[in-house]
């Protein structure tokens, strides 16, 4: 038998007995995820890193183009892709080196995923997916209180979302400030890895589909 009947009547089968038809390869450009894998939030410093950065301190955002409290911001929208009428659970793993945010009136899920609700301060970072369908979204730095400090992440949290939905990404710095990366954070295996970023991201990658 050739290979790519042996493939199709697996699939079959696995349909058939009620298997999880799943995609473990989010890179691939045919994967419905794989306009979300690999998005980066990215949060750059104005200025070049000190050699010596002084503990705690914040420096100026360079996502600025003019009034710091309105320009300070990004959003991008993909599409993710899939068939209409069809809802996927989307595993995803968030690596990066970001400063602490307070949110409320939605669930806290781990140490730093927060689903739905609001921001709750009014000059920190927010990181934030949103999800057209199923409507929803979410927050990446949750934190029971904020302070100038920085820290890595990196956990996976899984989303459902439908085929055809908009998927966007959203940071707002909200005040031209950031927390810099003043311990000269790396995280492995992340660019600009081993060299420490100069600011705060989040690397966003699909490990699975279903």
């Amino acid at each position: 038998m050739n290979s790519p009947l042996r493939l199709a009547l697996a699939l079959c089968a696995s349909l058939v007995l009620g298997f999880p038809c799943t995609n473990a390869t989010a890179a691939d450009p045919t994967s419905p995820a794989s306009a979300i894998h690999g998005f980066r939030f990215e949060f750059p410093c104005k200025d070049p890193m000190p050699e010596n950065p002084k503990e705690g301190a914040d420096g100026a955002s360079g996502l600025v183009t003019g009034d710091p409290k309105t320009t300070d911001n990004f959003t991008v929208k993909r599409t993710f892709g899939g068939e209409p009428g069809k809802r996927y659970k989307v595993r995803l793993r968030f690596r990066g080196v970001v400063e602490p945010m307070m949110y409320k009136d939605g669930q806290q899920v781990g140490e730093y995923f927060y689903v739905g609700g609001e921001k709750d301060n009014a000059t920190y970072n927010i990181y934030q997916i949103s999800v057209s369908s199923p409507k929803s979204h979410f927050f990446l730095n949750r934190q029971d209180k904020v302070g100038h400090k920085i820290f890595t992440i990196d956990y996976t949290q899984t989303i459902e979302i439908d085929g055809g939905a908009e998927v966007t990404f959203h940071g707002d710095g909200q005040n031209g400030r950031m927390i810099t990366n003043f311990k000269k954070l790396v995280v492995p295996d992340i660019a600009p890895a081993p060299l420490p970023f100069n600011g705060q991201f989040i690397q966003v990658d699909v490990l699975e589909v279903k």
